[in-house]
């Protein structure tokens, strides 16, 4: 890769592994809705003039019916089950288990037969699977359980998303998806919104949840867009290896979370089983990227 295309690797691998704590300073004072809709709302509000001068909105608009799907699986859902779950889970918890969305993806492409499974693949899956088992095993309680299963609900989520925009918005701009859909967003959360609305928003979680919305949204998006134009759509989504250790590493020294048997097991386990898990075969079809956070 370019000089230019590392730049942007190593700023996009830090900028998408900060959510998590992002995510779990906020709900521990905000509704997780609260944190999802603001997150969404000033996203798209500082997309869309952008968007709007590039005229890229009509194209995502004009596909509505994927682009709700998307929306619905890719953000709106997740993004609330994921700050439902950090009300439970550590950070370093909810980065790894995320961590499993590359392994759902090859797994539901294998499924939907748009990619052959090999030995490779086979083992990578197994072992994927069999780090995230480590980490609820080894670390959760029977009481987590709920929110694990929030988890795995926005891992199914953003595996799906890739998909859909493979199948459906593959030839519609990027930015044009990506603002149409925090736009959708926004809407869907909004008449949800006032009852979960608190009295007051501490400092702390109002800085949390605007720099998600600036630093990890909409910063992120763009530089993900010149990432896939510079360097590539597969090697831009090998960020999808580099966040969880940056959520791990960012929980442990600066929410002081522990570093547990189950992480030191569980994480090598499903870095390893994603690269050979999503290694591609000669017999594949093309693919769709991974989503950029999870990524996306």
């Amino acid at each position: 890769m370019t000089r230019r295309a590392w730049l942007l690797f190593v700023a996009l691998s830090l900028i998408w592994g900060v959510p998590y704590l992002l995510i779990r300073v906020a709900v521990q004072s905000v509704d997780p809705l609260i944190v999802a809709a603001g997150r969404t709302a000033i996203g798209a509000l500082v997309l869309l003039p952008l968007a709007w001068r590039r005229g890229v909105l009509g194209p995502a608009f004009r596909r509505w019916r994927p682009l709700l799907l998307f929306t619905l699986v890719e953000i709106s859902i997740p993004w609330v089950l994921l700050g439902h779950a950090e009300t439970r889970l550590t950070s370093s918890t909810a980065g790894l288990i995320i961590a499993a969305v590359p392994l759902t993806a090859a797994l539901l492409l294998t499924l939907l037969g748009d990619e052959r499974i090999d030995g490779r693949r086979l083992a990578g899956l197994a072992l994927g699977f069999g780090g995230v088992a480590a980490l609820v095993g080894l670390d959760l309680e029977a009481s987590d359980l709920g929110a694990v299963s929030a988890l795995a609900v926005a891992v199914l989520g953003y595996a799906i998303g890739p998909i859909v925009i493979a199948r459906s918005l593959s030839d519609v701009p990027p930015l044009g998806v990506v603002t149409a859909s925090l736009l959708l967003a926004t809407a869907l959360y909004a008449p949800f919104a006032p009852r979960a609305w608190p009295s007051v928003v501490p400092g702390t979680a109002a800085a949390a949840i605007v720099t998600l919305a600036l630093l990890c949204t909409a910063l992120a998006f763009l530089l993900f867009f010149a990432l896939v134009a510079e360097a590539g759509p597969a090697r831009a989504t090998v960020i999808t290896y580099v966040n969880p250790a940056i959520a791990v590493l960012l929980g442990v020294l600066v929410l002081d979370e522990p570093l547990t048997l189950g992480m030191a097991i569980g994480f090598p386990l499903v870095v390893v089983g994603s690269v050979l898990g999503t290694a591609r075969t000669r017999d594949d079809s093309a693919a769709p990227a991974r989503s950029p956070e999870a990524a996306a």
